[in-house]
């Protein structure tokens, strides 16, 4: 049997001679009563308190939980963005390389074709010195002959000029 503050004030004892003053027991065990009152509200309220604050701690530890896998949620998206960041990176390296061959690639076919084109233009210039060269060599030898001729048709001018005049 525990010992409530009911328990106290419901105990009766019984009287000898020469007992205990009755009136001073039953004071007595009034505040004995009292004090275990206050003494189980107190009790009440510290378990309450104890609940209160083992709920809270539960909230505590679930908002730590949250924040846990929060952050390794966002430390995931970060590494998985750094390393989506590195292969776009290498992708664009890789393109500007191929673009880079590319443009080399053209600026040699255009350099190639420049070679062939100023060859094709030597070759036309000689071609084109040697008909001048042919073509004045046939108009000296035209201007030599002409010389020639006129030069005959003077002399038969000549001839006949004076055979007119005899």
């Amino acid at each position: 049997m525990g010992v409530t503050p009911l328990v106290v004030r419901q105990k009766e004892f019984t009287t000898r001679f020469r007992g205990f003053d009755v009136q001073e027991v039953d004071l007595f065990l009034e505040e004995i009563s009292k004090e275990l009152e206050s003494q189980s509200h107190s009790i009440e309220e510290v378990k309450l308190e104890n609940h209160r604050l083992g709920l809270e701690n539960q909230g505590y530890r679930k908002r730590e939980d949250s924040m846990k896998t929060a952050m390794i949620q966002s430390q995931k998206v970060l590494d998985q963005m750094k390393e989506n960041a590195k292969k776009e990176a290498q992708l664009t390296i890789a393109n500007a390389g191929v673009e880079a061959e590319k443009i080399l690639n053209r600026a040699h076919k255009r350099l190639s074709q420049l070679h062939s084109d100023i060859i094709e233009l030597k070759r036309q210039r000689i071609q084109l010195e040697m008909q001048i060269s042919a073509v004045l060599e046939s108009h000296s030898k035209m201007l030599e002959m002409t010389k020639e001729e006129n030069k005959a048709a003077d002399e038969t001018d000549s001839t006949l000029k004076f055979i007119k005049q005899a």
